[in-house]
């Protein structure tokens, strides 16, 4: 099962991390990967300069409500 942790922390709240998290699950049920990919809140992921960090298999991206569908192509689905 693939985890994707998404900061919540105080500043990536201000940054839109709801956001986030809601487009991905909707990402998530869209393409029926409830059974093969689990989302988290997490706090700080100390990669919080520029926009919501999202961690995915040690990985930490910057991802926002405008580069989430891109960030889940890319970096979620290609990694399945």
């Amino acid at each position: 099962m693939m985890e994707i942790s998404i900061c919540v922390g105080s500043a990536c709240h201000l940054k839109g991390s709801q956001r986030v998290i809601k487009r991905l699950q909707e990402l998530v049920k869209m393409k029926n990967l409830e059974d093969k990919i689990v989302i988290k809140a997490s706090f700080c992921l100390g990669e919080c300069n520029d926009y919501v960090s999202v961690k995915v298999r040690d990985e930490i991206s910057s991802v926002n409500e405008s580069t989430v569908d891109e960030f889940f192509y890319e970096n979620v689905l290609g990694r399945l």
